[in-house]
């Protein structure tokens, strides 16, 4: 894929640095979130602000799309909330952007829904349907339950889930203290089960799987960095996840769905007869057999221990330290981060190969996004129809067209601005 050379549009409208990014209303509008709690709403039709509010008192750490009339922040203030913002409303709000300095008082939208959560760690929060659905794991469609999981409130390690609207928490997850804390987090419905991917602070990554009987199990641990993970993501199907760290490594790992079966060991004593005798691990010998007390090969059958995938898929030295808010294509084919020296590098999913790197921002990019193309929602098949004879529109209707159907990569960096990359 041939690297672009300039952004097709820059955002400036922030005056702090941005954290966070991502694509709403079926690509018609990008929130961006800055280190102050701004959150700006941009119209892609005319590239300017609709609306203009403080969300938090401090640092967004993630934001996300719910449905076509909610977003959902999560701030450095402890706070988590769903803010209803229909199209309709956007008139009622400011669209005085921080950058300007203004000191009138910016309306917020209505919050409908509000969780005080830990944020000490600055990880952000991930959420999904509450029913399996096949869209895109980012996804959040129309659904009118959605499952929000961000780390426990005590314990930095741990992991609490969340119902919404019920603002119940539903389950805790504890993958162990000598992780550190949990620095990124995917939640998501595979083969009929409720997933959580973690990677830590200690550089390592996990899959933790709910079982029938309600309990949680680690299918999936291993530390490809070297560092703190920053950043992963899921793969829409399903299929493998990437991470990113404050090192230089990127890793493509499996989701597993069980635990790995393994031969059990042999004791110190069995080992000792199989090397005098002539028999294999495999096949001990009737005279191994006949030397353990009261056994017989009848009534010892061979058994199997079970433990946790240990083994990366693919582990990649891209030289480039300090990469996060990795964000995969909603088509899977190839995914982005945001690099502490400005850049944002775009990697094939096979073959985890550069493919491009985006120069623009004079200072560290802290977070890239894709737009949802082709991620399957019910809203998405409706409003945009590939077939359509776009040559029989109106301007208008030709411009809305674009906008939907544009592969758009945005990215937020510390000099406030948010760059809008077009990349196919």
């Amino acid at each position: 894929m041939p690297g672009v050379p300039a952004p097709k549009f820059v955002f400036r409208g922030h005056r702090a640095a941005v954290h966070a990014a991502a694509f709403v209303r079926n690509n018609e509008r990008l929130a961006t979130g800055d280190s102050e709690g701004f959150v700006v709403l941009w119209d892609l039709m005319i590239m300017r602000a609709r609306a203009v509010w403080k969300a938090h008192e401090s640092a967004i750490l993630g934001l996300r799309g719910w449905g076509d009339d909610k977003v959902i922040t999560h701030g450095r203030d402890h706070k988590l909330i769903v803010w209803q913002i229909r199209e309709k409303d956007e008139g009622d709000l400011s669209t005085a952007l921080p950058l300007d300095g203004s000191t009138e008082d910016r309306p917020k939208p209505w919050m409908l829904h509000f969780l005080e959560v830990n944020t000490a760690n600055f990880c952000s929060f991930t959420a999904c349907p509450a029913e399996e659905t096949t869209s895109c794991t980012r996804f959040l469609g129309s659904s009118s339950e959605i499952l929000i999981a961000v780390p426990n409130t005590l314990a930095s390690e741990a992991v609490d889930i969340y119902a919404l609207p019920s603002q119940k928490r539903t389950h805790t997850i504890r993958p162990g203290s000598s992780n550190g804390m949990a620095m990124s987090l995917s939640l998501l419905h595979h083969q009929s089960r409720l997933t959580l991917i973690g990677a830590f602070e200690n550089g390592y990554a996990s899959a933790h799987q709910l079982d029938p009987t309600g309990n949680w199990i680690l299918t999936y641990r291993c530390q490809a960095h070297s560092q703190p993970i920053l950043s992963l993501d899921v793969r829409r199907d399903r299929d493998c996840f990437f991470t990113s760290g404050a090192d230089s490594i990127i890793a493509k790992h499996p989701i597993p769905t069980a635990l790995q079966e393994m031969a059990k060991p042999f004791s110190p004593s069995e080992r000792v007869i199989v090397e005098i005798g002539t028999s294999t691990p495999q096949t001990p010998s009737l005279l191994s057999e006949g030397l353990k007390e009261g056994a017989t090969p009848e009534s010892k059958p061979q058994q199997t221990l079970l433990q946790e995938w240990k083994h990366a898929k693919k582990v990649v030295n891209t030289k480039h330290s300090g990469q996060q808010s990795l964000e995969v294509r909603s088509d899977g084919s190839i995914f982005a981060t945001a690099g502490w020296d400005s850049k944002i590098r775009v990697y094939s999913c096979k073959t985890m190969k550069e493919l491009a790197v985006l120069k623009w921002h004079k200072e560290g990019a802290y977070a890239v996004t894709f737009s949802d193309v082709g991620s399957g929602s019910e809203t998405q098949a409706q409003d945009v129809d590939e077939t359509v004879d776009v040559g029989r529109m109106s301007v208008l209707d030709r411009r809305n067209h674009r906008v939907k159907t544009a592969h758009w990569v945005a990215a937020g960096a510390k000099d406030g601005r948010v760059s809008l990359w077009d990349i196919y």
